[in-house]
């Protein structure tokens, strides 16, 4: 798996930025999937009426929240269906950290159970880090850091590790093709349907489109969903969602041991 399939999933659930230089062919490897949907809103939000919500109002909410954003908090459930079989095959779920300063951003997904569906999950913790411009992956079972250094493409990729955390609606519209399809209930929630199109050929090459759920009220987004051109995709669901609470700064380090190997993949 290209490394940008790799990260895609899990890096859009951030920042909405220009991505026209990543390289996805310089970056091989497999290790965990990762696509990002989030945010579910109270019951007791008042919601817009279906006729109030324009895509400009929607992409105004949020820049509004991403002017204020520091962190976030949630579980996950990550889901990956194949069209060949016409059905999911990989389920994963955990909790997710983003924390933002000034221009930098790390973010820590915990994985910790994995399965084929949500019935057959069993504990498998995985760990990814992004800080300081390097992917590192550590899987306790083989003891092993895997390390991604993302060199030039550090503000690409980085900017796709906030896709939907914190990410402008004036960034997204730099990086896709955005239309709103209407709006569609997801828990509860009257959200704005925005469809994606990423401006990259690069990008288009893994993921040729994408679905973001937007409550319009939070200016966040529920859910999303992520198209290859095979007819594959990915979706992700958070719940427990928490902003700009204080993480500890020790949720940033990997647990490793002493005799912890690490890796560096080129190539």
């Amino acid at each position: 798996m290209k490394f940008l399939s790799l990260v895609l999933p899990l890096t859009i659930a951030g920042s909405f930025f220009s991505v026209s230089s990543v390289d996805a062919d310089n970056f091989p490897g497999r290790g965990v999937d990762f696509d990002c949907g989030f945010f579910h809103a109270t019951a007791s939000t008042p919601q817009k009426s279906a006729d109030a919500i324009t895509l400009e109002n929607v992409l105004k909410k949020m820049d509004a929240v991403a002017a204020s954003f520091r962190t976030a908090q949630a579980e996950f459930e990550w889901q990956s269906y194949q069209k060949v079989i016409d059905e999911v095959v990989d389920v994963q779920t955990g909790n997710i950290y983003y924390r933002r300063s000034g221009k930098d951003v790390d973010m820590m997904a915990n994985v910790k159970k994995i399965g084929a569906s949500t019935k057959e999950l069993k504990p498998e913790p995985k760990y990814v880090l992004f800080s300081d411009g390097k992917v590192r992956m550590y899987t306790p079972k083989t003891d092993q850091v895997t390390v991604y250094d993302l060199g030039k493409n550090r503000a690409d990729l980085e900017s796709y590790f906030v896709l939907g955390f914190g990410g402008s609606g004036q960034d997204l519209l730099k990086t896709f093709d955005v239309t709103l399809a209407g709006t569609e209930d997801i828990n509860g929630v009257t959200t704005a349907r925005l469809e994606l199109v990423p401006k990259s050929e690069r990008v288009r090459r893994n993921y040729n489109r994408m679905i973001l759920w937007i409550d319009p009220d939070k200016g966040i987004s529920v859910q999303q969903q992520f198209f290859t051109p095979q007819g594959d995709y990915r979706l992700c669901k958070y719940s427990s969602i928490r902003l700009n609470e204080k993480i500890s700064d020790d949720v940033f380090r990997l647990k490793t041991t002493s005799k912890t190997q690490t890796i560096s993949p080129t190539g």
